[in-house]
């Protein structure tokens, strides 16, 4: 299986309705309605110096999750794969070392992070197309 990319990202989240990409201070980005889901996210200075030795090399992908319990459970999950920063302190977003996520993963983050941020209405008409009864519990 090969490693994830900003193009993988970009397939899986132009896949969904509504969304489009925009750029980002010069990076890229996804969008549903205008709501920033998915982005390019390298890291800065203070980032390296918060996350010292630990710091990835590779792509980093930054993505909304449904609330700060979602970003938790998803970093002590997989800590080789998400990690957060001082900067995202507080607020619901992960970041995720491409090169070391599955694809099909992949695909689900982006998903949950498009879900997160699309109109109830939108996100509803969406889970009701693409899981049948009783494969997803979502609380809205």
């Amino acid at each position: 299986m090969g490693v994830a990319t900003l193009d993988d990202v970009g397939r899986i989240a132009l896949s969904l309705p509504e969304a489009a990409e925009q750029p980002l201070h010069g990076l890229r980005s996804w969008r549903v309605r205008d709501k920033l889901f998915v982005w390019e996210r390298p890291l800065r200075r203070s980032d390296l110096r918060a996350l010292g030795e630990a710091a990835p090399a590779g792509p980093i992908l930054g993505a909304r999750v449904e609330h700060l319990l979602a970003k938790e459970a998803l970093i002590a999950d997989d800590p080789e794969v998400f990690f957060t920063t001082p900067h995202f302190d507080g607020y619901p977003a992960v970041l995720i070392r491409l090169d070391t996520i599955p694809l099909r993963e992949l695909e689900e983050v982006v998903v949950e992070a498009w879900l997160a941020r699309a109109p109830k209405r939108l996100a509803r008409q969406y889970i009701e197309t693409h899981f049948p009864a009783g494969e997803r519990e979502r609380g809205e």
